[in-house]
Parts: structure tokens; C-alpha cells; sequence
């Protein structure tokens, strides 16, 4: 069992995956000599210089270069060709699925354009794997591969540790959530949600091997202890929906715990973004819980009113360009609240800790990070599950 798992976390066999796709590792230019040329038609990338070279390996692997106290690239960095340019966009987008702006977008579009229910079920299971996932990683401080022999195409997350991936949780766990939620509410084929929910989950793990950012193993445990929190949660999903939306308590104790598990998330030897992503993604859940249990006491939750489970939407010209409109609003609407809420709470944070306001470094201070990124995305949540659907019924548009 130890060999297999070190075999699965050998960085070499994500260097392998990434050949067999066209993806290829070149020496650095001051290596160059007497190499063989690139195929015709191969372009070579590589970080532009960004630095002096200063410091050495880190506990996660990566060798840090430091320039007025930031990590940078190395001026000197590996560089990459690509042969196979379908597989090098197929990655690079379904890796994007796992970032910021497509939960951003994507999940508040099936709020607003499809079942305002579903959404709700996919915000709740996301906030506990990606929470789970992400404390998992700091405890455990497994480094993610080493480059050479990967080809690391991202770097902001280099910092971060890497088992388990928490790409391939949260796909696994919104693919598999929208799969069991959506059969009591929508009318679909079985079969049909189950491949797409294999695909896209599979496409996002296979993603995190080809940018370099994960071993198999840590794409593998991701999965897995996704599907197991899927699986050990399903059974409770109704009776969580109902104290969510009913109990007097519901707002409080999402606000109280969640903020809570923000400020003791555990600290680590190094600055590492993901105590930010977390509190980001317990400001959502915070901010959804909250509006929904607005909207269930308000009586308007904006859910289909027709008998359930309610036909899929026809795809007409009338409804593609509603639905568009919605999401065009909808993510300014969002944007713009993450915008002023995150320059509000700063400027408050700075003057309250008497912090120089052009000092960038103060924000990774856990007292002006947490309350920060809490702070604004919980308004995120607060404005996407309470007001946006209001203004677009103003509009007509719902």
C-alpha cells in the first residue's frame, strides 16, 4: 500500500500524463545550447522575468522567488511547448471551472434561470467539501508536484498545499449533487445527467494533472472523499432544507458558525490563499443561507409553481435571449456588490487597525483578510438569493 501511494504521488506520472497530451517540458534559455529544435509549428512559453532570484525550496516544494516580499516567477522558469493546442484549451477551461468566476456565474445562472432549489442544494454541498477540502490540506501540508519534470501552467495557488484537490471535490461533489437533486424537479433522463455528471467531473480531475498542479493521487482522494460526503449527507439533504428555510435559528447559527470556522481556520508557517478562498466560500454559504430563510418567510422563493417535477426549458430564441439578459445583470449586479463591499470593509479594517492605506501586505493579516473576504461575500450571497430575482421580476424579466 506505502508503494502504491508513492507511485500515485510521483510527480513523474503527471509528467507522463502530460506528454501523452502534447504538453512538453523544454530546458530554459540559458540551457539551450545544443538542444533539439522544437518541432515546426511549436511554440515555446515561458514565465516572463519578473525578479531576482532569491531564497530557496519552500515546505511545499516550490522553489520562491522574492521581490519586495512577493513571490514571483523566475526569470529563468521552465519553459513549455505545446503540440496538441484542442487538449491544451479543453484543460485550461475545465481547470477554470474550479476558479472564482465560474462560481461566480455559474451557480447564482441556475438560481436565476433555472430552480432557485437546486442552487441552494449545490451552494450548501460546496461550502462543507470545499471547507473539508481545504482544511484537509493544511493539516495533512502534502506538496503538490515538482516542476521540472511538471509543467505548471498556474501559479497562484503554488503555494497551497495539494491533497486533496479540491478542483476535483468540488466537481465531483456539484455533478453529483445536481445529478440526485434534480430528478424531483426536473424532468430529465437518468442515463443522460449521469454522463454528463461523469464528464465534467472527470474533465476537471483530468485538468488538474495536465496544468501541473496535482498528483494522481491527490485528484483520486479528491473524488473520493467527495463522493463520500455526498454519499453520507444525501439522507439528511431534507431535513437540513426544512431547519434551513423554517427554523427561527437558521440565519444565526449560519452566520455564527461560519465565521467561526472562518477566524480558526488553522495557520500555517507560510502566507497561503487558502484561508481567503476558504472564508470566501463560507461568506457565500453564509450569505445564500441567510436570503433563502429570508425568501421562505417572505413566502417568495422564486421555485416553479407548476407541479414538480416541471419539463426542461425550451431552448426558443425568446427564452435564450431572457436568459441571457438575467445573467448579464445578474453577474454586474454581483461584481459590482464583491467591488464596493470589498473597498468599504478595507477602508473600515484599515482605519480601525490604524494600517497605512497603501500598504497591499496588510491584507493578508488574518484580522483584515477574514473579516474582509466574510464580510463581502457574504453581501454576494445576500444580493444574488435575495435581490437580484426582485429586480428582475421589476424588469419583467422573470
Amino acid at each position: 500500500m506505502p508503494e502504491l501511494l508513492t507511485y500515485l504521488h510521483d510527480p513523474e506520472l503527471v509528467a507522463r500524463f502530460q506528454r501523452r497530451c502534447g504538453l512538453y517540458l523544454v530546458e530554459a534559455a540559458h540551457h539551450s545550447r545544443g538542444r533539439t529544435p522544437t518541432p515546426s509549428g511549436a511554440r515555446v512559453y515561458a514565465d516572463k522575468p519578473c525578479g531576482r532570484r532569491k531564497g530557496g525550496w519552500d515546505s511545499n516544494s516550490n522553489y520562491k522567488y522574492t521581490e519586495n516580499g512577493c513571490v514571483v516567477g523566475n526569470s529563468d522558469g521552465p519553459r513549455y511547448e505545446v503540440r496538441n493546442w484542442l487538449l491544451y484549451f479543453l484543460f485550461l477551461f475545465s481547470s477554470g471551472l474550479g476558479h472564482e468566476i465560474f462560481y461566480i456565474t455559474c451557480l447564482p445562472c441556475i438560481h436565476w434561470n433555472l430552480d432557485p432549489f437546486l442552487c441552494r442544494r449545490l451552494v450548501n454541498m460546496w461550502t462543507v467539501v470545499m471547507y473539508v477540502g481545504q482544511v484537509m490540506k493544511d493539516l495533512l501540508k502534502l506538496p503538490r508536484p515538482l516542476s521540472p519534470p511538471v509543467v505548471k501552467l498556474e501559479t497562484r495557488v503554488d503555494a497551497e498545499y495539494g491533497l486533496p484537490s479540491t478542483h476535483a471535490m468540488a466537481a465531483t461533489a456539484i455533478s453529483f449533487t445536481l445529478l440526485l437533486s434534480a430528478p424531483s424537479r426536473i424532468q430529465f433522463q437518468f442515463e443522460v445527467g449521469l454522463l454528463m455528471a461523469v464528464t465534467l467531473s472527470s474533465l476537471v480531475c483530468l485538468s488538474r494533472l495536465y496544468t501541473g498542479m496535482h498528483s494522481v493521487l491527490d485528484v483520486i482522494s479528491g473524488a473520493l472523499i467527495a463522493g463520500g460526503l455526498v454519499f453520507f449527507t444525501y439522507p439528511y439533504w431534507e431535513n437540513f432544507d426544512h431547519f434551513q428555510l423554517t427554523s427561527s435559528i437558521s440565519p444565526v447559527v449560519a452566520l455564527v458558525v461560519l465565521l467561526f470556522l472562518s477566524y480558526t481556520y488553522p495557520e500555517l508557517d507560510h502566507y497561503s490563499t487558502t484561508r481567503g478562498d476558504t472564508t470566501t466560500i463560507l461568506g457565500v454559504g453564509a450569505g445564500c443561507s441567510i436570503g433563502y430563510w429570508v425568501n421562505a418567510q417572505l413566502g417568495q422563493t422564486f421555485e416553479p409553481q407548476e407541479a414538480l417535477p416541471v419539463p426542461l426549458p425550451a431552448l426558443t430564441a425568446n427564452a435564450l435571449l431572457l436568459g441571457s439578459v438575467r445573467f448579464i445583470l445578474g453577474v454586474i449586479a454581483l461584481v459590482g456588490t464583491r467591488q464596493i463591499m470589498k473597498s468599504l470593509s478595507l477602508q473600515l479594517l484599515y482605519f480601525w487597525y490604524r494600517v497605512p492605506k497603501h500598504d497591499d501586505s496588510a491584507r493578508r493579516r488574518r484580522e483584515i483578510e477574514v473579516p474582509c473576504k466574510f464580510a463581502t461575500y457574504t453581501a454576494v450571497g445576500l444580493v444574488n438569493s435575495i435581490l437580484v430575482n426582485r429586480v428582475f421580476i421589476m424588469l419583467g424579466l422573470l
